[in-house]
């Protein structure tokens, strides 16, 4: 089974909160783009994003480990980092299932 994978875009949530809500384009994208940029600072300062139905941005703290190049076993130092992840919630979850 194929099937065309899309991408919702910045512009795609705009033009659905200008179609929705009544706010012009340049509103609605300003209102999407604040929303980003205030998740993306809340976790450039260490903050998880729950978004309540939705899923959460979960920061995590890797420490420095060995790593092995796979093409020729060499081992290399991985140095630490912060690594995001999302979790979807379950109502989430329950509504990809359904297709």
């Amino acid at each position: 089974m194929s099937r065309s994978v899309s991408t919702l875009t910045r512009a795609d949530l705009a033009e659905t909160i200008n179609r929705k809500m009544g706010f012009s384009r340049a509103e609605s994208l300003d209102l999407v783009e604040s929303i980003l940029a205030h998740m993306c600072e809340a976790m450039s300062d260490g903050e998880n994003v729950k978004i309540s139905g939705f899923g959460s941005f979960i920061l995590r703290d890797k420490k420095e480990r060995v790593g092995r190049n796979p093409k020729t076993g060499v081992e290399v130092p991985i140095t630490p980092r912060r690594v995001m992840t999302f979790r979807a919630s379950q109502l989430l979850k329950e509504r990809i299932a359904k297709g």
